[in-house]
């Protein structure tokens, strides 16, 4: 992975805030065209930096300590559309333009299982 250039966006000071305390942004995928929610990961201010930079989603891999563009290897890849970011600063919402399955399991969204409320 290449490093953010000296031209990167400048991010809001809530979410500085976050990177400074040493902390992870969660990065929550939904399909730009459709809605469904894909996926959630972890964003550290590279991964955020990349993203913006390049389009092209990259997260942070807590299991792996390391940066993970989506789809490199999979070439399920996802394509920010847009970035917004929630009051507290600590969570983004990625549209993206997903290519082939989100989840590692081979199914559309993450978001596959269910857990229904007692009536």
């Amino acid at each position: 992975m290449t490093s953010p250039s000296s031209s990167s966006p400048i991010l809001p000071r809530e979410i500085e805030a976050i990177f400074e305390r040493g902390e992870l942004l969660a990065a929550i995928a939904q399909d730009h065209q459709s809605g469904d929610v894909l996926m959630l990961a972890w964003m550290n201010r590279e991964a955020l930096m990349l993203t913006l930079e390049r389009s092209r989603v990259t997260y942070w891999s807590r299991s792996r300590g390391e940066l993970w563009e989506k789809g490199l290897t999979s070439g399920h890849t996802q394509r920010l559309i847009s970035l917004s970011y929630d009051c507290d600063g600590d969570a983004v919402l990625l549209h993206v333009e997903q290519v082939g399955a989100a989840c590692h399991t081979g199914e559309k969204s993450c978001f596959h299982r269910r857990i229904d409320p007692q009536s």
